[in-house]
């Protein structure tokens, strides 16, 4: 009789155990894998939507910076100016008289200009029409005045050079630019990879509090018939009311991390839908090595922060060279060339042009500053050496961060592998354990710590294949390549 009550007990049991839980009625569940994750996250999620506007803004400082190495066409006038007022005027002997003035001015000036960024300077060449309209006088109210072409040079002599300069520095901010986006497109794969195992585990979590609450429940309901003819004392029977409390808080618990770690991983993602997700494990991993040599050297190769290093010891140099132009001594030589003439008609004023020319030479020399100059270039240069030492050790810093996140990688593969092997034994051992106490050899606390040890040993195996998907996103951000493929990361945007 007592085998047949436990025979049928143990029927009992399993059906509980292995029905499947009453799917929700719902329209559409989201099915997603890792991989599905990172590429939405890549196409639509508030991060990329951000790091994209961020680099379509350096795109257009860039394109700004470029013009200013073609020629610039510019048209300007006034049309007309109009004045009618009393305006003070000196007379031949010196003395100051006010007279009524009525007149209107206009002009028209087209110039094409160029800078000559090698050494600084600015040529142009312009051609301009002016109209007087006279309103007081009697006759000939109105004269013409042109300028058909004229020649000018503005040339810094001895001075900062800062169009050469930028010409150094702007392609690497931009390549910099361009960098940092893929960086960021790998740091959202990072965040993407953390949101969805966060997802994972509660899910996960959830199916370990509803196997429990079916089980236990199923082997309290034991409990009760195995206490009512006298096989477990009363003690055994509140313990395992107690266990069936505690699943059935750990089951409302796990409810609500599922619903609050979906919701993140909507947000994060951009998804604006209700519908549940549905999270597939990703069991199986990518298998390469990667070298710590390959590593540092396609970091070295394809990192912005490697291009940044550039730009810094370019800018302390320009501050260095921009102290030594401004303080010494320093020139400038402005030169024009070009024909004008005048007339009373419109068609005459381009007949006979006359010469036009104009030259200056300036200079403007230190002679007794009290130190102010010493002092501005002590200074750049001490920021310079201060730069090159603090960019030193920050090499030093980066290649250590690439060899020992190598290393942590190959470690985290170990422990994925093991916490999968330990998972297995665990679910295994917990079955045994279940089996052996349903025919009385085993004590209710021999079951309850295989329970323990196979949920924990879930949980553990979650956690190690988050940890090694972190580690993978993150070699691939320190390096922007694809040891999997062994290509880099960098395209064309």
């Amino acid at each position: 009789m007592n085998n047949l009550l436990i025979a049928f007990l143990q029927l009992l049991m399993l059906t509980a155990v292995f029905l499947p839980l009453q799917a929700q009625d719902v329209p559409y569940t989201r099915t997603l894998t890792l991989a599905d994750a990172v590429q939405l996250a890549k196409e639509q999620s508030p991060q990329y939507r951000s790091a994209a506007v961020q680099y379509e803004n350096r795109q257009w400082q860039y394109k700004r910076y470029r013009s200013n190495f073609y020629p610039q066409l510019n048209l300007s006038g006034v049309l007309p100016q109009y004045n009618r007022t009393i305006d003070p005027r000196i007379t031949d002997n010196g003395s100051l008289i006010f007279i009524n003035t009525h007149n209107a001015n206009s002009y028209l000036q087209l110039s094409l200009g160029q800078e000559i960024w090698p050494t600084g300077g600015y040529i142009s060449i312009d051609t301009q029409l002016k109209r007087i309209d006279d309103f007081q006088a009697d006759k000939n109210r109105t004269r013409y005045s042109s300028v058909p072409a004229t020649i000018t040079l503005n040339q810094p002599i001895f001075g900062f050079n800062y169009r050469a300069w930028d010409r150094k520095i702007a392609p690497l901010r931009f390549e910099e630019a361009k960098r940092d986006f893929w960086e960021e497109m790998e740091e959202i794969s990072g965040e993407t990879t953390d949101n969805f195992f966060n997802l994972l585990l509660s899910q996960i979590s959830l199916q370990i509090a509803q196997k429990n609450v079916a089980n236990n429940d199923t082997l309290y309901k034991i409990a009760k018939v195995r206490y009512e003819v006298n096989e477990i004392p009363e003690d055994e029977l509140l313990q395992m009311e107690l266990t069936l409390l505690n699943s059935l808080q750990n089951l409302e618990q796990a409810t609500l991390d599922v619903e609050a770690n979906t919701l993140r991983l909507k947000v994060f993602l951009g998804i604006t839908d209700n519908f549940p997700i549905r999270l597939i494990p990703p069991d199986t991993t990518p298998e390469f090595e990667v070298d710590e040599e390959v590593a540092l050297e396609q970091a070295h190769k394809n990192r912005q922060i490697i291009i940044g290093y550039k730009r810094e010891l370019l800018e302390a140099e320009r501050r260095v060279a921009e102290a030594k132009g401004e303080t010494g001594f320093t020139a400038d030589l402005f030169a024009s060339f070009g024909l004008t003439q005048q007339a009373l008609e419109i068609g005459e004023v381009y007949q006979e042009p006359v010469p036009q020319q104009r030259l200056r030479v300036g200079f403007n020399m230190p002679v007794m500053d009290w130190g102010r100059t010493d002092a501005r270039l002590g200074t750049a240069t001490a920021n310079e050496k201060l730069v090159r030492a603090n960019i030193e050790q920050q090499r030093i810093n980066f290649d250590q961060e690439i060899y020992l996140n190598v290393k942590r990688f190959r470690v985290l593969r170990k422990q994925m592998i093991g916490a999968k092997r330990a998972n297995e034994i665990a679910e295994k051992r917990y079955s045994l354990t279940r089996a052996r106490y349903l025919k009385g050899q085993l004590s209710l606390l021999d079951l309850n710590v295989a329970t323990e040890e196979r949920d924990k040993a879930t949980r553990s195996y979650i956690s190690s294949l988050e940890s090694f998907w972190e580690a993978y996103y993150r070699i691939r951000r320190l390096t922007l390549y694809d040891f999997e493929r062994n290509e880099s990361l960098l395209a064309e945007i």
